[in-house]
């Protein structure tokens, strides 16, 4: 049997909290119940789970601020959100956050943990051990450390690293831009798309020793990584 998924899940409501903890126990999960956000912080840092499941209406601190402080010091944990609230303002803030999916209460337990499975595998794939070779760079993925020719490492941050990972794999062909969104940030909105075009910008910046290697934008469908 696969190691379980140690899964951090916060939940105000007691009883549902301890359904959904034995529910995912019987299927290879570990799971960190916190009936409020102030006791899920310390959970988390001391705790270190692979994903969060948060309420969003929670005691002390609620589900949406306790996810933005943990994005400013891990970008990269999948987080869920579990809300009443079905306001179009609610999910777009919770996207805007750093969230990666939202289930609306009452949910099944069968979508909850298909959803949860997407979002690790996922991420365990990302940090698979790759050293991968661009032009004069060499590029340890694991580490996020990119290399030109015998020069200091250049540490990337998380983004920057799972980004250039997947421009890489996909050199010389088109890295659709929805899919790459979806993958990194968890929807391919307006904002994201912004945010991501940045990220592009600064990988220009750091790859240009090599003026061989250049990134297109494909209008209306995404980049191009050249070599």
């Amino acid at each position: 049997m696969a190691n379980p998924i140690k899964l951090l899940l916060a939940e105000d409501e007691a009883a549902l909290g301890q359904i959904i903890k034995e529910s995912l126990e019987t299927r290879n999960f570990e799971v960190l119940l916190c009936d409020n956000g102030e006791k899920a912080l310390k959970t988390y840092n001391s705790e270190q789970p692979e994903i969060l499941v948060l309420d969003v209406m929670m005691p002390k601190k609620d589900g949406f601020t306790l996810a933005k402080e943990i994005r400013e010091i891990d970008d990269a944990i999948p987080i869920i959100f579990l809300t009443a609230k079905s306001q179009t303002q609610d999910v777009v803030e919770g996207f805007t956050i750093g969230g990666n999916d939202y289930l609306k209460k009452p949910f099944s337990m069968e979508e909850l943990i298909v959803r949860i499975h997407n979002l690790v595998n996922r991420t365990r794939l990302q940090k698979t051990s790759e050293v991968l070779s661009i032009g004069n760079f060499t590029f340890d993925f694991p580490k996020q450390l990119l290399t030109y020719k015998n020069e200091d490492a250049l540490q990337l941050t998380h983004r920057e690293a799972h980004l250039l990972f997947h421009l890489i794999k996909n050199k010389n062909s088109v890295l659709d831009r929805s899919i790459i969104l979806n993958k990194l940030w968890g929807n391919d909105d307006f904002f994201t798309a912004r945010s991501m075009d940045v990220f592009i910008s600064k990988l220009r910046k750091k790859l240009k020793q090599d003026d061989s290697i250049q990134i297109l934008n494909v209008r209306g469908f995404g980049y191009k990584l050249t070599v």
